[in-house]
């Protein structure tokens, strides 16, 4: 059970919180400013529809503790981002946002936002907070996660499922004399193939000495990842895993039972239950005893540089939205996994939602810079090439690895 003791310190903290809050009050009342979106003594969020009912509620809140007005205004969540680049440096936009770890790239390197005061870091799952980690320091509160896992047929797989590659073997060897995978996987598809890469070492891009993304390090052929990719084919030539399967037919064959497990997301759900599987949801089997890392996504909440209310922003996510009760209505309004391990007890009593969160926990964010859009062709192409027994997996994807680069110096990312 997560508890928080409220003691001597955490008082004289709020006082003098309170204290502040007292000047920029004041300060906002002598100052005479042009009509903006943005008011000092004043928060403005920009929310998508999702969350924009329950901020308004702790809103509320807000103004009878502090007296502070906090308005949410609802926009498209895709339409966060472009919008806060556009108007934020005039002066027209929000305090705070809701938004996606792989923005971050972008909204800090264009100077857009600022790190945010993160008053209690074990309330999160680290991995959430180091999706929204750049250069060391926290931009963002997450409030949600998501990860790729192994879904499974109990019926074929056992109650507990597969805990490491080398089980899946074993069983895949016996499937595969009645015409089943262990196994099924959209492909070539490098989002969900990443784990491969990832078990035993590989990454898309390495950090430098400041702790930020480096795009001339690029580690999807290193050993690591190459063994790993060659687990991936070895699993194909055996039959254990099958081949070029698209998101379609890797569904169709795990929903009529010939596919033991197969490697994808929780939006999968829905369409197993419609079948009547006994499943279970689980991370990544580890291999030669390392897990394989998914892809982590998250979302969360983050501070404009241009907001001239960062103290007020901050006291709102810590006090406010950093609550057991703001995120399980969060979770309520949009079911996701989530990042906040107080609420946790309650959504895990899902068990496909605690399946999700053991397997983002274990997972690597997305990497959140603009030369990741150089990666997924060149890594596709490598992928497919050993797919269909065109190439051996090292050569696809030293190969691509030297495209990736090479595409990323060429165009200045």
């Amino acid at each position: 059970m997560y508890c928080r003791f409220i003691d001597y310190q955490m008082e004289v903290r709020r006082m003098k919180r309170l204290t502040t809050i007292f000047v920029v009050l004041v300060l906002a009342m002598l100052v005479s400013l042009p009509v903006m979106a943005s008011v000092p003594g004043e928060l403005l969020i920009w929310s998508d529809g999702e969350r924009a009912p329950i901020l308004s509620e702790v809103a509320k809140q807000f103004v009878i503790e502090y007296g502070v007005t906090v308005r949410i205004q609802e926009l498209p969540f895709g339409d966060i981002r472009d919008n806060l680049a556009i108007v934020a440096p005039t002066g027209e936009g929000p305090d705070l946002i809701v938004g996606a770890h792989d923005w971050l790239g972008q909204l800090v390197t264009d100077g857009l936002i600022d790190p945010i005061d993160v008053e209690d870091e074990s309330l999160f799952l680290e991995s959430g907070l180091e999706a929204f980690t750049w250069g060391g320091q926290r931009y963002g509160i997450p409030y949600a996660i998501e990860a790729i896992g192994l879904i499974y047929n109990k019926d074929l797989a056992g109650e507990d499922g597969f805990q490491t590659f080398e089980e899946m073997i074993d069983l895949g060897m016996k499937l595969r004399d009645e015409g089943k995978y262990a196994l099924v996987m959209p492909q070539p598809d490098p989002y969900h193939t990443f784990p491969f890469f990832s078990i035993l070492g590989g990454y898309v891009f390495g950090m430098d000495a400041d702790g930020v993304l480096d795009p001339l390090d690029v580690g999807l052929a290193n050993d690591g990842a190459v063994e790993g990719f060659e687990l991936f084919e070895y699993l194909m030539d055996e039959r254990i895993l099958g081949r070029a399967t698209p998101y379609d037919t890797m569904m169709s064959l795990f929903q009529n039972g010939n596919a033991a497990g197969m490697i994808t997301g929780p939006w999968a759900f829905n369409d197993v239950r419609s079948a009547g599987i006994n499943y279970g949801f689980q991370q990544i089997p580890s291999y030669k005893g390392q897990y394989g890392k998914p892809f982590l996504g998250a979302q969360g909440f983050m501070m404009s540089a241009f907001s001239e209310n960062k103290m007020l922003a901050n006291l709102f996510l810590n006090e406010f939205v950093a609550t057991k009760d703001t995120m399980l209505a969060i979770y309520q309004g949009d079911p996701r996994p989530t990042a906040f391990l107080p609420a946790a007890d309650i959504i895990n009593e899902d068990p496909d939602m605690r399946g999700v969160m053991e397997s983002a926990a274990e997972g690597i964010p997305m990497p959140a810079i603009p030369a990741m859009n150089a990666v997924w062709t060149a890594w596709s192409d490598a992928l497919e090439l050993v797919i269909n027994e065109q190439s051996e997996p090292r050569p696809a994807i030293e190969n691509a690895v030297q495209l990736i680069i090479q595409t990323i110096k060429d165009s200045g990312y």
